[in-house]
């Protein structure tokens, strides 16, 4: 392992005296910027009470804004943790982040933000806002001043510039989840799919309940024609198949542990790695730098395309990146993301792939399109929860919005919005601000069956999968859609953790 290098960056902010650093370059958009290549840089804000943004290291991680002052937005629950954010830089007591991190007293922004680097992680308190690499290598860092909107969309086009951007339009799509979840069947299917088409849908993707079980990936009794013969039947309504698939772990009882234990991803001591929990246990990860693990997730991911599915929802990929000893010595997101690229080389360009809980930083130019937040539900919060991570609309509007200014850097999918009164506790608010996040994100997704959906409702739904109006960022929280101005503020201000902002 090479020695990093460190750099401390002081800044000129009012009330404090420090030297202004030569090079700072203000280029046209107005921004102040400073690129460092370094394994660790301390920037001496000294807000004291500013606001803070943290960054989740995947799809699930909370992101948002909090006081300095405040607790930091994390997932408290050690095991959640494991499969809802970056359980090796947890700080209870400061405020941290993934890849990027921003400090603003309201009047000026400062952005500390990875360009490049083995996973890059953030942490900030009144006085420092601090990164490093994991590895301990040099990295190449941006730091940026500015207005909050101007930060954020100089770092976004410095992403863009380096890692392109996959801009392929994910359509409208109907999703099998939320409605019928693990009950999913062709029977139920062939009853849903021919009523899509005319309501808007240009894409049916069926979720988990499909395969003989997670980590083997052949149908199971439900689909007992097999996987072609589903996907044809959505082909044939003119729409396109989209398939759930989670290739990087495996539960503990699957064909593929017992026949290959060789392939899982161990810890020091030999053990394999926990990697996660669902499905009311843990689950087990590869070591995609072993060649038996790597031919095994291609065999994978080209068996789905081949059985005509040209949508894939990549679940729980954040398996990937998980500490453990691999065969060769890289770091665990450059792990990751080797692991993706091989999915893209394998499937081709023209296949849509759609990263949940995926890691966001090592997915740019990549993947398609990552979940910006957790599991959406038809409720908005959870009186026995306070978990910023887990299943509640609350959760899943909080963290969408928080990331919409990464729009134009990655797809970006808040998850499915709801137009049924039946089995939905939300209200008709709740549900605006989710449709207002979708259509923000441009991502349209509905799981609601057509037959559970009031007649009176069916024109909102067509509207919504059909429209396309323009859209323009107020502020942090208030946008214009068409001739609408949606103010999230209120569905923040009850978001993750109760703290108001």
């Amino acid at each position: 392992m090479s020695v990093g290098t460190q750099a401390t960056v002081p800044m000129r902010l009012a009330g404090t005296v420090c030297a202004e650093r030569p090079s700072w370059a203000r280029p046209a958009t107005g921004v102040a910027e400073t690129f460092l290549n370094a394994s660790r840089v301390s920037v001496l804000h000294g807000l004291a009470d500013g606001d803070v943004y943290r960054n989740g290291q995947n799809s699930w991680s909370p992101t948002g804004w909090r006081r300095l002052s405040q607790e930091p937005l994390r997932v408290a629950d050690a095991r959640r943790r494991q499969t809802a954010d970056d359980t090796g830089w947890d700080d209870p007591a400061r405020h941290h982040a993934s890849w990027m991190m921003t400090v603003t007293d309201g009047a000026t922004a400062y952005l500390l933000g990875c360009l490049e680097g083995e996973t890059p992680r953030l942490h900030a308190d009144r006085d420092v806002l601090a990164a490093w690499t994991e590895t301990g290598r040099d990295a190449s860092w941006v730091l940026l001043a500015g207005t909050e909107d101007e930060v954020f969309s100089r770092y976004r086009d410095l992403l863009v510039d380096r890692y392109g951007v996959r801009g392929e339009d994910p359509g409208t799509v109907w999703s099998s989840w939320y409605s019928l979840y693990e009950t999913v069947s062709r029977a139920e299917l062939d009853k849903i799919v021919p009523q899509l088409p005319e309501l808007g849908f240009d894409t049916v993707q069926i979720d988990d309940g499909w395969e003989e079980l997670v980590g083997d990936w052949t149908p199971n009794e439900k689909f007992a024609a097999g996987m072609k013969d589903a996907a044809a039947a959505i082909t044939d309504r003119g729409m396109r198949p989209g398939l759930w698939i989670a290739p990087f772990i495996a539960l503990p009882q699957s064909r593929v542990v017992r026949q290959n234990p060789q392939m899982l991803l161990r810890d020091l001591d030999g053990v394999p790695v926990r990697a996660g929990s669902n499905w009311g246990t843990d689950y087990h990860t590869f070591d995609f730098t072993r060649q038996d693990a790597r031919d095994f997730l291609v065999d994978t991911v080209t068996r789905a395309v081949d059985w005509g599915f040209s949508y894939l929802k990549l679940d729980f990929i954040n398996a990937g990146a998980v500490a453990g000893v691999r065969a060769e010595d890289v770091d665990r997101e450059a792990a990751y993301r080797s692991a993706i690229e091989l999915i893209r080389e394998a499937v081709g360009p023209d296949v849509y792939l759609l990263g949940s809980g995926a890691p966001v930083f090592p997915s740019l130019g990549v993947l398609n399109a990552v979940r910006t937040g957790p599991d959406v539900a038809p409720m908005w919060d959870n009186y026995a929860s306070d978990d910023p991570s887990d299943a509640m609309a609350r959760n899943a509007v909080f963290n969408g919005v928080n990331r919409l200014w990464m729009r134009g850097l990655i797809g970006l999918d808040p998850d499915v919005v709801y137009f049924r009164r039946r089995r939905n506790l939300l209200s008709d608010e709740q549900m605006q601000w989710l449709r207002d996040c979708a259509q923000l994100s441009a991502f349209r997704a509905v799981s609601d069956p057509p037959d559970w959906i009031e007649p009176a409702d069916l024109p909102a739904l067509r509207e919504f999968l059909t429209s396309a109006p323009a859209t323009e960022r107020v502020d942090r929280y208030r946008y214009r859609i068409g001739s609408r101005l949606v103010d999230f503020g209120p569905a923040i201000d009850g978001g993750p953790g109760h703290y108001p902002l």
